[in-house]
């Protein structure tokens, strides 16, 4: 059954010949499009390692394990099976089933003791799963405190130290998750539990009395687990609680909030940022409109400072998904988010100004006119020093924004205020940036704004030389000034021995060097004749990094070989998601409104 988790198919890389540029560019972003705007949130990536068949194969098993309270008599005796047992008896052989699998072992410090018992214990917990799964009836009111104490001894523990503990930065495409050694059994343990919550008998009113804010609390620690495997099943399972639970919801909000608190301003360091963001993105598409004031808190006060973080890119999707659902729901929210971004814009991070820009243009996708003149202002001047990036990615990924329909249009309307704006940076690198991809964009933009208003154009490019007027005036005044004080400087005796003194000798060379590099700026401007003459069309593909030249397939950044351990890559493949509905608004009453007792979503 495939998994509504999941996002819609990645778009597939096509190559664009040339003349297809804005075919290409609309296929760009109707997939973009699909994938934010899906009804389902992006799913995590287990893992962003590139296993490779030729890598050096690293000795030491990537695993860690967790302190468990191991148990002192862990000695197991195989019980019947439950549906050998009279019927009459088989509520009190579950409960000691359950009861059984709360003996807890070693993996780590003698992974090799108790096998005879941890394969009966194996045993026992994958009978439970087929045996909820597959009966009805058999959840009865003495077997919940049973099954919640027996997931809670069995998960419920302090989690092992960072695998780095130097406190380098987690890179997600280049290191392995640390796995948990104790996953043959906790595995099962979770499978079981997602069973009983979803099983047709399971009812909340009674498990409300053990499914409380404090297990609820220690559940949500458990997300900074280094294991994706075990995140992965603690998503569905926090979900499942918040759907079932009406009285729990606020709390889970709060406790999730807590932990972005602390991950943001404190620590910077969390495992489960995507995990909890892609449970609340399925969260907020069930919100109810008129949308609550704490929902809005939420979005300007938590959501948009997780931009800021340094690790963005291993949770931007989830995050961008959020951001995207709560201004599909009120339009008002797009001036203060579109603000909030610019606030939190990087200064020096290239990669994540790519991120800043591939979510922007999903904002203006759903912006409104109005909206949209409030903040065309800031915007437009972010957006001309991103024209100016000397990271080609950065200037590409924005110059791309004018194969935009949308944003096209709302350029259109707008065109007094725009261009003045973003004509000097287009104008200047339109030869002078070191990219020759980025001078076709920009003719392609140039190009764009003439056919929008040929008058305004021409005032724009008659204002660009005064201004370049003004500038060699003020830098020739400039040069005459330090010319005098060297002058005078130079008719000192002393004059010789202070350029002995630091490390000179002789003339001074000349303090300023701005006038040769605006002569030769203007050499490098476009004239009125190449602005009119045919725009060459470029393929709206974005460049990719260079890659080695013997290889000749697709271009991806060159990495270095690092040692693989190859018991992770097969125990990531092996992993299995939950097969039952995905992160999807759930239909029960109360889940897609505020209309609930205790407050509602």
């Amino acid at each position: 059954m495939k998994n509504p988790l999941t996002m819609p198919n990645k778009p597939k890389k096509t190559t664009t010949k040339p003349g297809s540029s804005k075919q290409a560019a609309e296929n760009q972003d109707e997939n973009l499009k699909k994938a934010v705007h899906g009804a389902t949130p992006p799913t995590t990536q287990l893992s962003k390692v590139k296993f490779s068949a030729n890598a050096p194969v690293r000795k030491e098993k990537r695993q860690n394990s967790s302190r468990f309270n191991i148990s002192k008599n862990r000695e197991l005796v195989k019980l019947p099976p439950i549906m050998d047992t009279p019927p009459e008896g088989r509520e009190e052989m579950f409960v000691n089933k359950l009861r059984q699998c709360c003996t807890i072992f070693d993996f780590v410090v003698d992974p090799l003791s108790d096998l005879k018992s941890k394969e009966i214990k194996r045993g026992v917990l994958n009978e439970l799963v087929e045996y909820v799964a597959h009966n009805r009836d058999v959840i009865t009111e003495p077997i919940y405190p049973e099954a919640v104490n027996m997931f809670a001894v069995n998960m419920f523990r302090a989690l092992p130290p960072s695998s780095s503990p130097t406190g380098a930065e987690f890179d997600p495409e280049e290191d392995e998750p640390a796995l948990e050694a104790a996953w043959p059994h906790l595995q099962i343990v979770h499978e079981f539990f997602l069973r009983f919550l979803e099983s047709p008998d399971f009812q909340p009113n009674i498990a409300k009395k053990y499914i409380d804010q404090k297990f609820v609390l220690h559940l949500i620690e458990l997300f900074d687990s280094e294991d994706p495997r075990e995140r992965d099943f603690l998503k569905t399972t926090l979900h499942r609680i918040y759907g079932k639970f009406l009285g729990l919801r606020a709390y889970i909000r709060k406790q999730i909030n807590n932990v972005f608190y602390r991950f943001i301003y404190e620590t910077e360091k969390h495992n489960g940022v995507a995990e909890l963001l892609e449970i609340l993105g399925s969260i907020i598409n069930g919100f109810a409109l008129p949308l609550k004031e704490e929902h809005k808190v939420f979005l300007l006060k938590v959501l948009l400072p997780l931009h800021k973080v340094k690790s963005l890119s291993v949770y931007h999707p989830q995050l961008a998904y959020c951001v995207v659902q709560f201004l599909e729901k009120d339009k008002a929210l797009t001036h203060p988010v579109i603000m909030g971004l610019l606030k939190f814009w990087p200064k020096v991070h290239s990669p994540k100004e790519v991120m800043f820009l591939n979510e922007l243009e999903e904002i203006l996708d759903a912006i409104k006119p109005q909206e949209f003149q409030d903040v065309m202002v800031p915007l437009f001047k972010q957006l001309a020093k991103c024209v100016s990036s000397p990271h080609f990615q950065v200037a590409e990924r924005t110059l791309y924004f004018f194969n935009n329909e949308v944003i096209i249009g709302l350029i259109q309307e707008n065109t007094a205020t725009i261009m003045p704006i973003m004509f000097p940076a287009l104008y200047k690198n339109s030869k002078a940036h070191w990219n020759k991809t980025i001078h076709s964009l920009i003719f392609n933009g140039l190009k764009l704004f003439m056919d929008m208003d040929q008058k305004l154009f021409d005032e724009c490019v008659h204002q660009f030389k005064l201004d370049r007027q003004k500038e060699k005036e003020i830098a020739e005044k400039r040069e005459l000034v330090w010319s005098k004080i060297k002058d005078t400087a130079d008719r000192n005796p002393n004059s010789k021995l202070v350029y002995q003194a630091f490390g000179g000798a002789g003339d001074a060379p000349s303090p300023l060097s701005s006038l040769n590099n605006l002569g030769e700026m203007d050499e490098a401007l476009p004239t009125e004749d190449e602005l009119k003459s045919t725009i060459p069309v470029v393929p709206a593909t974005p460049t990719k990094t260079p890659t080695d030249a013997a290889g000749g397939g697709a271009a991806i950044r060159r990495r270095s070989e690092l040692p693989q351990d190859i018991y992770t890559q097969k125990a990531l493949e092996a992993h299995k998601r939950p097969d039952e509905p995905g992160l999807k608004p759930n239909p029960e009453a109360g889940v897609s409104g505020g209309a609930s007792p205790s407050g509602g979503t």
